[in-house]
């Protein structure tokens, strides 16, 4: 029996009430050295859903553990069938105005870093250099028997080769590129093995359960301390693989400005939460501070501004 991973959090009746007011994240950008911390919520409208929003994927989709992967012939057998089809669809995703302001940040000089909780890709293909991806990246696998990696598109071809005609229709696709596809649609999908020594292939992607790389974890926190201030968009905080950087910067003394549209368990170390939509807001964002700088950068490739008002 699979077991959601446990993820819920209920905020404290006296937890800091969000802002609209984005202001002053503008003047922190404007000032320079701001890490950016991202989470799910940043990729949603690209197409890619987050976990825990409103309809997040954990409402429905068990994410599979570490454990259970590397222990089962059976667990592996759905993980692949589900992800080979969702890749299809999310291999496909595109950067959308959040990824393109922060891409436009960086070409500024005015980020210390980007450290990514998310597994798609979309930062870099919006321009941004030096990504540190926390859980890894979907388009490389690695061999769990002889540590070789290779691109996800020469698996996915050869999944086509072995699984001619694979086309169930899935109800949906979830962070972690993983479609949402019933036991009988996984059918007798086949897994096809390492290439190079036909041990067993897994995403180079952190799973739940298994932990971040520590030397990976002390480059993150090597960021934090060169860094003048955290700016985290658009991750739920519930895990302590993000969380715990939001605690060393608060520690430091650093000011921590987070743009959610729901609360979070880093809120409390924060000087506030912008609970506005990322696109619009980070592109009015990218807007303020091209015009201060004397160079306007038109909307940082994106249109119009959503609605969003603060910042006033």
């Amino acid at each position: 029996m699979r077991m959601r991973p446990t993820l819920a959090w209920t905020p404290p009746e006296d937890l800091p009430p969000g802002t609209m007011d984005w202001g002053p994240v503008a003047d922190a950008l404007g000032a320079g050295g701001v890490l950016v911390l991202s989470g799910a919520g940043l990729s949603t409208e690209s197409g890619i859903p987050d976990y825990r929003g409103e309809g997040g994927s954990l409402s429905r989709h068990t994410p599979m553990t570490y454990q259970e992967f590397t222990a089962s012939a059976r667990a592996r057998r759905r993980y692949w069938a589900r992800s080979h089809l969702g890749w299809r669809t999310f291999g496909r995703a595109r950067p959308n105005a959040g990824h393109r302001a922060v891409a436009a940040f960086g070409r500024r000089g005015l980020l210390s870093g980007v450290i990514t909780q998310n597994v798609d890709g979309l930062h870099q293909a919006a321009g941004s250099d030096d990504v540190v991806e926390l859980h890894g990246s979907l388009d490389r696998v690695v061999c769990l028997s002889c540590g070789v990696f290779s691109p996800r598109r020469e698996l996915a071809r050869r999944m086509e080769e072995a699984n001619a005609g694979f086309a169930p229709v899935a109800a949906g696709i979830n962070p972690d590129g993983d479609a949402d596809l019933t036991d009988d649609q996984v059918g007798d999908c086949r897994v096809v093995p390492c290439a190079a020594c036909g041990g067993v292939l897994k995403p180079d992607v952190v799973f739940f359960g298994e932990a971040v790389p520590p030397g990976r974890v002390e480059h993150c926190r090597a960021l934090v301390r060169r860094s003048t201030s955290l700016l985290v968009l658009g991750s739920s905080l519930t895990v302590m693989s993000g969380l715990r950087f939001v605690r060393q910067a608060a520690m430091e003394d650093k000011p921590v400005w987070i743009v959610n549209l729901s609360p979070t368990p880093g809120d409390a170390h924060a000087v506030a939460r912008v609970a506005l939509p990322l696109g619009a807001t980070l592109t009015a964002v990218a807007e303020r501070v091209a015009a201060s700088a004397g160079a306007p950068e038109a909307s940082a490739g994106a249109s119009g501004r959503g609605g969003v008002d603060g910042g006033s």
